[in-house]
Order: C-alpha cells, then structure tokens, then sequence
C-alpha cells in the first residue's frame, strides 16, 4: 500500500530546515515511545545537510533519545573512509558528533578503501546484508521498515543515486545496488533501490531552491518512476514533500498547499 503525496510548502530554505527537524524530532520520540526504538534512512546534500545542522541546533533534539535509533543512509558515493564528500562524514559533522548516538547503530555504507576494496557491488550486498539482519518477522521483508525515510531530489528527478533511466531504476528485486557511471560526480556509487525506500512508513522528499522547480513538478505531475524517480518514492503510510516557496514555484495551484507560517 501506498499514499497520495502530501506537500507542505515553507517561505524559504531555512524555515524548511528548521521545520522538517522539529517534525523529525515528534516523529522519532513518538516510534521510541511506542515501539522503544526509532529507525530512520538520512540524506545528504544541501537539504539533508540542511535538515541534520537545524537539528543539532534544535533546542528538541535532547528529546531523542539518541542511544535508541537506527541510523542508515539512502545512498553514498564509493569514496574513502572520511572523505569530505562522504554523505556520512557530512553527516557527522552536521550532527553526529554532538548527540550520543550508539556507534554500533550508525549504519554507514562501505567505503571505497573497506573490506570490499573497490568492489562496488560487493560493498552493496554487504549493506542489503546488514539491513536484512537488522529486520525483524514484523518488517516482513529483506529490510527494517524504516519510521522515517528521507530522500534529496535531484535537478534531473533522481533520488538516493537512482538517476533517470539507468539500471538502478529499474531494479525490482534488490534492495541495495551498485551504481556505475552515474551522471553526477562521483559516478561509483551505492544506493538503495525503489523496493527498498518503499518499505519504509514514511518517506519525506526534500526540495529547496529554484533549481529543483521542475524536478519537482515533473514528478508530482504523474511522471513514470522509470524517467523520474523521484515519483516512484513512496511511503507505505505517507509520502510527504518538504519544498521552500522557490522548488513548490512551477507546482500547479490544483497541487500547491497554502504556505506554513
């Protein structure tokens, strides 16, 4: 099962952040308040960056109970350990380093210098390994379903590292793939799949700035997943789009919420 998307539109880049972490934050402390854990898939980029640095800066976030979540990332660019443009190392300095997160519970993908060497679809079906282990008889499937499953969108519509047309796109078996020769730099990669981001019990699309207008509205016109995929991202429960004023700019009015304060 799936949902209809839901937009929320905020005045500008910066509020979106900052909103986004706050309801981050409700959502975590509820999953660990009715189940005693949270699992949760980040981004990177500019917005999950964005979101992550408002986060720390939250005077909320000590409402987490940081010792009781599951961090995973989305995709990572096959890079070495600590590499500045690593989505995890942009993570840890945005946020993880200054809450008390359980190092056994931050799921990083492999590096391009780990036990997998440069084997880039060697290091993925080591992460569909640990994400299978980490689920449990109620996820019913090959990964945890995920309380909140954050995704940038991409200028061109891609998602995680699934980018228009090429092979990871159309990947409907597993969970986790290699990804050669993407457009974007690096093009060694490693990526969630579709099946996998749509296991999760919500997914939340970032958006911000001009430059992701008709990303955006491509997308959430009814585009096929195959040549925009971000339209195949979807919540099993709810499927929201966070946009600024700017990305939510080309939306058709039928589409477009009242702005949030």
């Amino acid at each position: 099962m799936s949902t209809a998307p839901q937009l929320v539109v905020h005045r500008d880049t910066e509020l979106m952040a900052q909103a986004a972490a706050a309801r981050l934050i409700t959502r975590i402390v509820d999953a660990q308040s009715s189940r005693g854990s949270a699992s949760v898939v980040l981004t990177g980029g500019r917005n999950g960056n964005g979101l992550l640095a408002a986060l720390a800066a939250a005077p909320a976030r000590d409402a987490v109970d940081w010792g009781r979540i599951d961090l995973w990332w989305g995709d990572e660019r096959f890079l070495p350990e600590g590499d500045p443009d690593r989505n995890v190392t942009q993570a840890r300095k945005a946020l993880l380093d200054a809450v008390p997160v359980d190092p056994e519970r931050v799921h990083a993908m492999p590096a391009s210098d780990g036990p997998h060497g440069a084997d880039v679809d060697a290091a993925a079906a080591a992460y569909a390994e640990e994400l299978a282990r980490a689920a449990g008889p109620e996820d019913h499937g090959p990964v945890p379903e995920f309380d909140v499953l954050m995704l940038g969108v991409g200028p061109d519509t891609h998602v995680a590292s699934l980018f228009p047309e090429l092979p990871a796109v159309r990947e409907t078996e597993r969970t986790v793939v290699g990804v050669h020769g993407a457009p974007k730099p690096p093009p060694t990669r490693v990526s969630l799949t579709l099946p996998a981001i749509r296991s999760a019990r919500e997914v939340w699309l970032l958006a911000a700035g001009a430059d992701k207008a008709e990303a955006a509205a491509i997308a959430l016109s009814g585009a096929g997943e195959i040549q925009a995929p971000a339209a195949g991202a979807r919540g099993r429960a709810r499927t929201l789009w966070l946009l600024d004023a700017a990305a939510a700019s080309q939306l058709p009015r039928s589409l477009y919420p009242p702005a949030s304060p």
